[in-house]
């Protein structure tokens, strides 16, 4: 028998909860649904042949057509206010001349906003009405089983009920639905944060960042945006990559890298109270200025914390640099700063400290490579010597992209995480990525074993 939820029933199935958009009257629980028309029992929104329709699905129907009729909701692509649709084959939903189908990211701005919808109250209680996020007077509706944009009220053609999925996620990764890469995973207080950079958009130029929390890394919760660089950041409008969260003397600090349009990209730090902000800017300006080193790139903040208090942040892409932090956590003595590079770095420096052996580790290649990996050293202080220990997770089988990483030691125990991005499955590429985590284990010498990135 299939079973009916509605969407605050479908948010503890699905494992994401979203806040409120104060813009419209619902919310949608992330995580893969399918669409029930109200007025048509038994038929569900699926795409075919790229286009989009409402079609009768059972549960002796073909395994294709309820892949079809199965959707992932998602952070919407042009709004974080808002929702987008993820097809099992990694399309989108979209309109295209006020029709419905379904197509590939192209993370353009035109796309996302075709993409995108935002939730309002169907016509019976328990549906939603799906509003064009670019055309706000324009609804999803059915007219003869075909999906079109039309200029209707919340009437039955247009509201439609959140279903359990015909296809449900049977997968362990990733760990969150949508499109988000460089994931900084950290544990406050016995729970674990999660930090990424929003993907999906063409050059990398997605402009705020979300946090995320769980208990134990398989329910989690949408913080929503903490730092946004249009209002916040005066400095920089886009590229907001990387973040990177910490917390000293009672406060928090996000580490990010920013940058003006098509512009040098730089670090900052924002400060807040809580892990799930409001972030605001601490300083107004750059913490690293683009330049201000020479060679390589400011982006990729990591901020590692001592054992004595001590306080060190790591960066750079193509050169990797560290400097201690003042107690201030918003400075630093420039003449400190030491460049670090190991041979086969690219990006993403990431340090942890484990039986007194700290461990360094990076990105190489690029990320619109298949063969981003991570690799690490192994050395005796935060600023090295390190002696290079070779690569520990690359691509297995349709699993692409592994890299950008963190790593997390469980509270109270030996059990460490490896988070991560990959490229979307399937369908993703450098710029449609999506987080994973996995169990990183130590061999009995110290050494990190061979992480197989999992489904």
């Amino acid at each position: 028998m299939r079973i009916r939820a509605a969407a605050a029933v479908l948010v503890l199935l699905v494992g994401v909860a979203v806040t409120a958009s104060a813009a419209y009257a619902a919310t949608l629980p992330t995580g893969a649904v399918s669409l029930e028309a109200v007025n048509y029992a038994g038929r569900f929104v699926r795409h075919l042949d790229s286009l989009a329709r409402l079609d009768p699905v059972t549960s002796s129907g073909a395994t294709q057509l309820k892949l079809d009729a199965t959707f992932t909701v998602v952070n919407g692509l042009a709004s974080p206010a808002c929702y987008s649709f993820r097809t099992k084959s990694g399309l989108f939903l979209r309109h295209r001349d006020y029709r419905l189908r379904v197509d590939a990211n192209t993370g353009d701005a035109t796309f996302r906003g075709d993409a995108t919808f935002c939730a309002a109250d169907g016509s019976v209680a328990g549906s939603v009405s799906l509003v064009s996020y670019n055309y706000p007077d324009r609804r999803i509706r059915h007219r003869d089983f075909a999906l079109w944009l039309d200029a209707v009220g919340a009437v039955a053609d247009s509201s439609f009920r959140l279903v359990a999925p015909w296809a449900p996620k049977t997968d362990k990764n990733p760990v969150i639905p949508g499109l988000f890469a460089d994931p900084h995973l950290v544990t406050f207080n016995g729970r674990y944060y999660l930090y990424p950079t929003t993907d999906g958009y063409a050059g990398w130029g997605g402009t705020y960042y979300k946090a995320f929390s769980s208990a134990d890394l398989v329910t989690w919760t949408d913080h929503g945006v903490i730092l946004d660089h249009g209002p916040d950041v005066s400095w920089a409008d886009d590229s907001a990559w990387a973040p990177a969260v910490t917390l000293k003397f009672g406060r928090y600090y996000l580490y990010f890298s920013g940058g003006l349009v098509n512009g040098a990209k730089q670090l900052g730090v924002a400060v807040s109270a809580s892990p799930t902000g409001p972030f605001r800017d601490a300083l107004g300006r750059p913490l690293v200025q683009s330049g201000q080193f020479s060679g390589g790139q400011a982006i990729d903040p990591m901020v590692f914390t001592d054992d004595d208090g001590r306080s060190y942040l790591y960066w750079g892409q193509g050169v990797a640099r560290v400097v201690p932090l003042n107690d201030d956590m918003v400075s630093f003595d420039a003449a400190q700063v030491r460049t670090i590079t190991p041979s086969g770095y690219n990006e993403a420096p990431f340090v942890f400290k484990r039986n007194g052996t700290y461990y360094l580790m990076w990105s190489e290649n690029d990320t619109r490579s298949e063969d981003y990996r991570v690799a690490y050293a192994t050395g005796t202080s935060p600023l090295g010597p390190w002696t290079n220990r070779g690569v520990v997770l690359r691509k297995s089988g349709a699993i692409l992209g592994t890299g950008h990483h963190s790593v997390v030691r469980a509270p109270n125990s030996d059990t460490w995480y490896i988070a991560y991005h990959r490229f979307a499955v399937p369908a993703g590429n450098g710029t449609n990525r999506e987080t994973a985590v996995d169990v990183m284990r130590f061999n009995a010498d110290g050494t990190i074993a061979p992480v197989v990135p999992t489904r």
